[in-house]
Formats: C-alpha cells, structure tokens, sequence
C-alpha cells in the first residue's frame, strides 16, 4: 500500500525520498504515519509481516530487527519516538510537534515515554494473562489512565493548542485501545470513567488525517482474537 501526495519545493525537495516500514496493526507504525500526513510529507509505506520479516527490515534496523523504521534518501531512522523527533526536525513547516521551550520539549518526552513504557506496557499485560494477574493488570493500567486524564484536564491537545507530538503518541487511544478491550470483552476505557480524553479524542476524531490513519475495525478484532486464541493455544 502506498500513499501519495503533492507537496510544494518549500516543504520537501522533489528528489527526497522517504519510506515507511510498518504494520497496519500497529499503534507504534500509525503513529509514524499519523505525523507525515500532519506535515504533508509523502511517503511510500511498506507492510511487513512480523511472522516473517523482510530481508530489507533486518537491514534497515539491524539491531532491534523491529518495526516501525523512516528511511529518508536512504538513511535508516528505527524506534517510534525516535523517528518522530526526526520528523519535526527534519520538516519544519506547520504543525510543529515539539515545543522550543526546553521545558515543554522535556515535558513532552516525559508523557510520551510514559505512554509507551507504562500504559502500553500493561495493556500487553492485560492482553496476555488471565485471572488475578489480569485484573491486576486492569486496575495498572486505569491508574496510568488516571494519570493521562489528569494531564489533558482543561487543555485542547497535551501540548496546548494544536496538535502535537505528545497527541501523536497517544493516538492509540483514539482507535486502537476500544478495539482492543472490546476483543477482549472488558470495559477500561469509557466516557465515563475518563471525560477529558474523550473530549480530546473527539477533537482528534475532526481532523482528517487522523481519519486516514483509523485501524480498520472488524479486520483489527479478527487479528487481536486470531493472536489470543494462538496464545492460549501455546499456553496449554
């Protein structure tokens, strides 16, 4: 699948090229996208079967042999949050992700290392254990939510007032995270229980390359309860 886009000489030099190795399925590989249609950058996406990974994935990322990887005139850039810095740094026309303040810059970094290191983290525990451990899991992972909700009270996006690079990393809640507690039959995640990140959510769902980067639903259900069913499987 590729996704094109015509951009003005002042944004991107006609000969620059940029490839996206990732998995639709994956909040970490969306969220790489998610910021190049932000910028206008075109690029060219190549799906990677985690089963079975390319030749050209394993020499693009030697080390960790993981998606998501940006390729830009051939110059490897591995690791989500990593590859988005590089993004904002490298493009610098509208929206900028991250904050000049140092301040801001740092807390921005915080909030996605969080995001990545504590609330994904668990939700792949809530995933993939049952009983105890699961619900040990489930009262984790709402703490960290809890946490979240705090962050975004009173504020239009984690960064202020547009779009920024803390709202690209937890996109995941947008689409990804209902999905995945509906496969799972639990209930974490409501309006309810967190009403300022589904009015940041709802701002979110209004901008349209948010939209393109939607996980295809059904499709998404199928494949997280295609992988527990092979986990259970094993686990016997």
């Amino acid at each position: 699948m590729k996704w094109r886009t015509i951009l003005s000489s002042k944004t991107m030099g006609d000969d620059e090229e940029v490839k996206v190795f990732g998995m639709w399925a994956s909040p970490y590989s969306r969220r790489v996208e998610l910021a190049l249609k932000l910028k206008g950058i075109p690029y060219e996406y190549i799906e990677e079967d985690l089963s079975n990974k390319s030749a050209l994935l394993i020499q693009h990322n030697p080390v960790h042999q993981k998606i998501p990887v940006l390729v830009h005139n051939g110059k490897s850039i591995p690791e989500s949050l990593v590859i988005l810095e590089y993004i904002d740094e490298t493009w610098r026309n509208n929206p900028i992700l991250l904050s000049q303040d140092p301040y801001d810059r740092a807390m921005a970094r915080f909030w996605a290392k969080f995001i990545d290191e504590k609330i994904l983290s668990t939700t792949r525990k809530v995933s993939f254990t049952t009983g105890k451990e699961q619900e040990h899991a489930i009262e984790e992972v709402t703490e960290q939510l809890k946490l979240l909700e705090t962050e975004v009270k009173g504020k239009a996006y984690f960064g202020g007032e547009g779009i920024g690079y803390v709202d690209i990393v937890a996109n995941f809640l947008v689409f990804w995270f209902g999905n995945l507690q509906e496969a799972l039959g639990i209930n974490i995640f409501s309006q309810h229980k967190f009403p300022f990140i589904f009015e940041w959510i709802q701002k979110q769902l209004k901008i349209d390359m948010v939209d393109e980067c939607r996980i295809p639903k059904d499709k998404h259900l199928t494949y997280i309860q295609t992988r527990l069913a092979a986990f259970k499987s094993a686990s016997k």
